[in-house]
């Protein structure tokens, strides 16, 4: 049974759209299989749920349709449950799928303490 709160207001959900890269070592299957609609020739990644800046997802329908992800968190964090406060103004998770046609690089990246001692503000990453 929903119990609704006096003074609480619900939103509709809304869809995202991914942003894309294209690197050397990408391939197909993103668009094949996962039936991703982009037009890249080699889709290497789809960052599905993003506020990074280098590729953040736009809400594809709805009343925000066009928005990214971060403006709009940035302009309702309330809607999302966002605590400003508790992420030093940054959403900690970033949700993206990958196809690796080609081998990769071992990759090590920073924990948040260091990327924010060395880096450009961001921060690091923790993966599964």
């Amino acid at each position: 049974m929903l119990r609704i709160r006096p003074n609480m207001t619900y939103h509709k959900p809304f869809l995202l759209s991914p942003a894309a890269k294209d690197y050397l070592w990408g391939g197909n299957r993103l668009r094949d299989g996962f039936c991703k609609n982009i037009d890249i020739s080699l889709l290497a990644e789809t960052l599905e749920y993003s506020t990074h800046p280098n590729g953040p997802s736009i809400i594809s329908r709805g009343e925000y349709k066009g928005i990214s992800l971060t403006d709009f968190i940035s302009k309702h964090p309330h809607i999302v449950g966002y605590h400003p406060t508790s992420s030093k103004g940054k959403i900690p998770i970033l949700v993206k799928f990958i196809d690796a046609k080609a081998n990769l690089s071992i990759q090590v990246h920073p924990s948040d303490e260091y990327a924010q001692q060395h880096g450009n503000g961001q921060l690091g990453k923790t993966e599964m």
